[in-house]
């Protein structure tokens, strides 16, 4: 019996040593090897359908960072800083420091600060922002300051003017109400066509400023309507008509100071809506030899309004001299008053040369516009009955 048992264990324990033996065998086969290699690299390796491709998928996805948006601070201090709106007040003599945020940035400064700065001005570029810096400010440095972001393609960039940021900055001087000017007088037209600015500008947006007229002297009146008043700007005249022009200047006053400004001449000029529109007609198409030929050249427009006539005409290839009569006559049309601008050339005894094209060139402040006709030149009238005898 003990043999039996004894024999039983030899048995199970050989069959289950040839069992592993087996398995290791199938384990080492090469097409077993082959498989787990294979899933060893499709963990591994950059693939069309593996986990790397969707990482690369999800990086594709990501949305392009949003653009830095630009705005304009103050540095009041080494580490102090103060977002400024559309207008900001310096006293005169104080540094000035404005930062702009944005990558790159451009600035914009008024035309005296640019021309006169004398090392005042300094402006530096950094990677996420740009600096400028104005020292010895004085009242004369008030206007706008204006930081331009740009777009860049490589080493090619361009102002992004429709995302510019603007500051007007008044330089306040006691001293000085308004922004100093080496002129005495200073001429303006006035057009009728377009709005009319008297630049009275101050170096505080507390100085109280009203218009007045030299001769006589008054005060104008600003209505907001036809004439209107911005401390940015001065004062602003929407339709200029004769009535306003003459001698002008502005009165600020501030804490008891009141100071006046440069003068401005206002010239009153009555432009035109448009360029004229000639009309051209000849007393004949066709003149014998030895016959007057006149051409008239008119324009009805506005009144008021100067138009110049040049002409271009056959017989100045010859050195025939030029002969016209201008006039101007007032009329109505509409029941409106116009007025009607006319030049006629006056061609006496034609000749053979004097045949082809009239060109009349009508010209105002606004453009010009050309006309022409043609004429013929016939033979004399009694050169016909001597060639029939």
């Amino acid at each position: 019996m003990t043999l039996k048992l004894v024999l039983s264990a030899f048995i199970i324990t050989a069959l289950l040593l040839e069992l592993g033996q087996c398995q290791k065998k199938e384990d080492s086969s090469p097409k077993k090897l082959a498989v787990q290699k294979s899933k060893g690299k499709a963990k591994g390796r950059v693939s069309a359908g593996g986990e790397h491709k969707a990482s690369a998928s999800t990086a594709e996805a990501k949305p392009e960072p949003a653009q830095v948006q630009t705005f304009i601070t103050q540095v009041l201090e080494k580490g102090k800083f103060q977002r400024v709106g559309d207008m900001l007040t310096v006293p005169a003599g104080h540094v000035l420091e404005l930062r702009c945020k944005g990558k790159p940035v451009q600035w914009g400064v008024p035309q005296y600060v640019e021309e006169e700065n004398d090392g005042r001005l300094r402006i530096t570029h950094h990677e996420r922002h740009g600096t400028l810096m104005l020292a010895n400010s004085t009242g004369a440095d008030t206007g706008e300051y204006t930081c331009y972001p740009m777009y860049c393609e490589d080493k090619d960039c361009r102002k992004e003017y429709d995302k510019a940021v603007r500051v007007f900055i008044f330089f306040s001087d006691l001293r000085e109400l308004f922004v100093p000017s080496a002129h005495y007088y200073e001429v303006i037209q006035l057009r009728s066509n377009r709005a009319t600015t008297l630049p009275c500008q101050v170096t505080s947006p507390l100085a109280q400023v009203t218009l007045h007229r030299e001769f006589p002297p008054e005060e104008v009146k600003v209505d907001g309507t036809e004439i209107s008043f911005d401390v940015k700007k001065g004062f602003t005249i929407y339709r200029p008509r004769p009535h306003h022009a003459g001698s002008l200047f502005c009165i600020a006053s501030l804490r008891g100071l009141r100071q006046s400004s440069t003068k401005y001449m206002l010239i009153y000029v009555n432009y035109p809506v448009s360029p004229p529109s000639p009309v051209i007609k000849a007393s004949s198409t066709s003149v014998h030899i030895g016959e007057n030929l006149q051409v008239s050249c008119s324009v009805v427009g506005e009144a008021d309004v100067v138009i110049d006539f040049t002409w271009e005409f056959p017989g100045q290839q010859i050195g025939r001299p030029l002969y016209t009569e201008d006039g101007v006559h007032p009329m109505r049309s509409g029941g409106q008053l116009r007025q009607q601008s006319e030049s006629v050339l006056l061609v006496d005894e034609v000749r053979d040369v004097d045949q082809g094209k009239y060109s009349c060139t009508a010209q105002n402040l606004e453009g010009s516009r050309t006309v022409s006709t043609m004429v013929k030149v016939l033979p004399a009238r009694g050169s016909a009955k001597l060639k029939k005898l």
